[in-house]
């Protein structure tokens, strides 16, 4: 690639920061918005999935004691509930370490 397309590519890449920045907000050069950071995000992602699995995970243990008023068809849908979480959760996994592949294959 020639000095002159990378120069180019750089222009386009400022250019759609400085829009971006100003859809949000944001002055040029002033520091994001703070907020949480995509690691705490994650954690409570994962968090809230190993709660609803141990939750459904409660729910077919009273069940199968015969504990009264839990019905099976609350049993199913908390566990399927719990499975679509970890089904997803796990797709957001792959999804994250795809893009980390891609990156880590660019050239420099």
């Amino acid at each position: 690639m020639s000095d002159m397309a990378i120069q180019q590519v750089l222009a386009q890449i400022r250019a759609l920061q400085a829009q971006s920045s100003a859809q949000l907000g944001n002055a040029p050069g002033a520091a994001p918005a703070s907020g949480p950071s995509f690691a705490d995000v994650l954690r409570r992602g994962i968090d809230e999935v190993n709660a609803r699995q141990q939750h459904a995970s409660q729910l077919v243990t009273r069940f199968e004691r015969g504990e009264p008023g839990l019905e099976l068809p609350q049993v199913m849908i908390e566990t399927q509930k719990a499975s679509v979480s970890f089904r997803a959760l796990v797709e957001v996994r792959n999804r994250f370490i795809s893009a980390y592949q891609d990156i880590m294959n660019m050239p420099i």
